[in-house]
């Protein structure tokens, strides 16, 4: 391929090159326990334990008991099982590197405008969407661009809304500055979203999306006022909700030493620190998504969708010092939400205190926020109606089925109210 390089994603490339190579060599490294040519030829005694937590998936198990039995069947070596296990895994790096390529160098780039801005404070920006009817205030999380809401035609949830009988407003946090490098949890809630609400014409219905679900609802309790109701959709609460997600909590808060250097250096949690947390969820999919990519026709809508979500997910925003420490040492670390120790200019933050309509929508699949942490919100709220939606945390907002899965169910919400 010829095409000039358009992208530097996925971000940060030498991670998931490395993890990329680090499923192969713990594939490789599993075929050392198999018995040696001059040994036993039993394949199951020595067939290496897959399901003890090596990153194999039940596909690639699959393709290596068929490769182990048709050489077994052939009366072959064990060195032959190996070999034929390397030439795979040799395929599987080239189809990684062929897609990361053909992600690069892909033609697609964002043309939807952005509308006007109805208000501005440094960087943040208050956006119109236009339509008539109750005004919505969309809260996006602070560490992605905005437009995940607003991805690529046809894919816009704010530009259906707006053509339904709503008014959208998107708040825009942009990116923290001198002056946002020191800003608290309370700075961002109390401060400039507070003055968001302010800006527009109200009360509005808050909805808040991951990160921003979290400072909807605390902004809806301190200003019940500008807020007639309150949705919340893929919004984390109880991070602790089982042993797996509690060990994988801490040990996020863990980290928070180690980056203290940078966070002291920058202001901020850089963009790469981030993305390499999240690759942490789902260490091995970011190199098995990329492999799928290389066999799809570019030219396709799969395709084109595919590098619309990529390039947003890899145009992040770092995220200012304090709200890292808060977040990871609060949040993930001591699970404060959920033991009511999260607060907001000196007040607790507790959903049970909201009075007015809510709608939780909690994605059936979704790593990021585990559906159990935000039924865990659900079930704190007075007037909340659950819906779940048959999606992961972006493909509900932003994928081929985010209509049906989650904006006509949160517009049939809204004309109920």
């Amino acid at each position: 391929m010829t095409a000039p390089l358009r992208r530097r994603g996925p971000r940060p490339l030498p991670l998931h090159l490395i993890l990329g190579a680090s499923r192969g060599m713990a594939a490789l490294a599993g075929t050392a326990m198999l018995p040696s040519a001059g040994g036993s030829r039993s394949w199951n005694v020595g067939w290496p334990p897959w399901n003890q937590g090596r990153p194999i998936s039940p596909a690639g198990q699959a393709e290596m008991r068929r490769i182990a039995a048709a050489l077994a069947a052939a009366n072959q070596p064990a060195e032959a099982f190996r070999a034929a296990i390397l030439r795979r895994l040799l395929r599987a790096d080239r189809a990684l590197l062929a897609g990361i390529a053909a992600y690069r160098r892909h033609p697609y780039s964002r043309t939807l405008p952005d509308p006007p801005a109805i208000w501005a404070e440094g960087d943040t920006r208050l956006l119109d969407y236009g339509g008539s009817g109750p005004t919505l205030l969309f809260v996006p999380s602070l560490i992605n661009r905005a437009q995940v809401l607003d991805l690529a035609e046809g894919r816009s949830m704010l530009r259906f809304l707006a053509g339904q009988g709503t008014r959208p407003l998107l708040l825009d946090w942009g990116w923290p500055g001198e002056a946002e490098r020191g800003f608290t949890l309370t700075d961002y809630i109390a401060g400039r979203l507070e003055r968001a609400l302010m800006a527009a014409p109200g009360p509005v219905v808050l909805v808040g999306y991951c990160m921003g679900g979290l400072l909807a609802l605390a902004a809806a309790l301190r200003r019940p006022d500008r807020v007639r109701a309150l949705a919340l959709l893929a919004t984390p609460w109880d991070f602790h909700t089982g042993p797996e997600e509690a060990t994988r909590a801490r040990t996020a808060a863990a980290l928070l030493p180690g980056l203290e250097p940078m966070l002291q250096a920058s202001g901020t949690l850089p963009v790469d620190a981030i993305q390499t947390l999240f690759a942490g969820l789902d260490p091995f999919g970011i190199p098995q998504k990329f492999r799928a990519f290389a066999r799809l026709d570019p030219a396709s809508d799969r395709a084109r969708n595919f590098v619309a979500l990529e390039d947003w997910l890899n145009d992040g925003v770092p995220l200012a010092a304090p709200v890292a420490r808060e977040a990871l040492g609060g949040w993930y670390g001591a699970n404060s939400p959920a033991r009511g120790a999260w607060r907001v200019a000196g007040a607790v933050v507790d959903p049970a205190a909201l009075a007015m309509p809510t709608f939780c929508a909690v994605p059936a699949r979704d790593r990021i926020v585990p559906p159990a942490s935000a039924e865990a919100l659900a079930a704190r709220l007075r007037q909340g109606r659950i819906h779940v939606a048959a999606g992961g945390h972006i493909g509900m907002a932003a994928g081929s089925g985010a209509e049906a899965a989650l904006w006509r169910p949160l517009l049939a919400w809204l004309r109920d109210l």
